[in-house]
């Protein structure tokens, strides 16, 4: 419970503040997009403790500090507001006062860059997950006849990119003509975005006697930038799928910050009880949840997808990749006695 102190401690003044604001109506909504917010993000979770074990205490620090309130208020409040202003043409200021004064209006903005949110997003968790599952040099397995087949793409240079690019021009192919240059932008930054990211964490590796490498290296900055980012794909659907329970800003942004907190608690819960060793294929199962929610998401540019049916896909691969992992125990104690 120590690991979660603090998450029930915004959760107790989430809930004041949402009765305060609107009744008993607001707490049940409140609850709503918390449960919301973590059961689509449980294999965000799992892949942040997979970095975070190798950061530095300080940036680990900063990633729960600073990290919690980029995550709610740039993510999951700001951000949204630059989307729409972008999007629509407007004024910042403009906007973040329409988000108070008129949501209806506000979040029928939101939902028209819906294509471009997605695009974006997708790609990024796409990449993600093809870094993972095609890399050839990986030890462990978990669906080992796939993984095999797969590790001879991953062989070809640049083949998480091509395949990426290759799923986004499918996707925007169906979309109508006044929308398909916005989603290639939007798709290609996805993509440029997250190489950028992974070009610089190899150069902190293979130049470490540079300043430069040193700095990256001690400070973990990068990571922390990459956290922030995989949240970011993360939270988009996530701000999106709220407003179609509510259109209360006000109440959008305490249930998911509650949401969010419980998010980075389980994370620290993971890395201190090495949870990603005892469940050998837990990483796993979050990579591949990743994938299917990228997919979704670029399906979603031509089709509404439930946000239920998306994070039932999620929690059903990491449930089977904790039961496999927990087959997997059992077999290795039984051969070693």
């Amino acid at each position: 419970m120590q690991h979660f102190k603090y998450s029930f401690i915004i959760t107790g003044i989430g809930l004041l503040i949402a009765l305060l604001w609107g009744g008993w109506s607001s707490v049940a909504i409140v609850s709503i997009l918390a449960i919301l917010e973590v059961s689509l993000s449980f294999d965000n979770a799992v892949v942040n403790a997979s970095v975070l074990k190798n950061m530095d205490d300080l940036w680990r620090h900063r990633f729960l500090t600073w990290g919690m309130l980029i995550a709610v208020l740039g993510m999951r409040l700001v951000f949204p507001v630059v989307i729409v202003a972008f999007a629509a043409d407007l004024g910042i200021f403009k906007v973040a006062y329409m988000a108070i004064a008129d949501p209806d209006l506000y979040s029928s903005f939101l939902t028209s860059a819906h294509v471009q949110i997605s695009a974006f997003g997708g790609t990024f968790l796409l990449l993600v997950f093809l870094y993972f599952i095609l890399d050839h040099e990986k030890e462990v397995m978990w669906l080992e006849k796939l993984e095999k087949k797969l590790f001879k793409i991953g062989k070809l240079d640049s083949a998480e990119v091509i395949i990426a690019l290759f799923a986004l021009l499918i996707m925007q192919s169906f979309l109508p003509t006044e929308e398909k240059l916005s989603a290639l932008l939007a798709g290609l930054g996805g993509i440029v975005l997250y190489v950028l990211i992974t070009s610089i964490e190899l150069l902190e590796g293979e130049n470490q006697d540079a300043i430069t490498g040193k700095v990256l290296k001690r400070t973990g900055v990068m990571a922390f930038v990459y956290l922030e980012f995989l949240d970011a794909s993360f939270s988009f659907d996530g701000v999106i799928g709220a407003f179609a329970i509510t259109k209360d800003v006000v109440i959008i942004m305490v249930g998911l910050a509650i949401g969010a907190m419980f998010v980075r608690s389980l994370t620290i819960f993971l890395v201190d009880k090495g949870t990603l060793d005892d469940y050998i294929f837990l990483e796993h199962g979050a990579h591949y949840a990743i994938g299917a929610l990228a997919m979704i998401m670029l399906l979603s540019m031509v089709v509404h997808i439930s946000e239920v049916f998306t994070g039932l896909v999620g929690v059903t691969f990491i449930g089977l990749s904790v039961y496999s992992s927990i087959r997997y125990r059992q077999a290795e104690a039984e051969n070693n006695t």
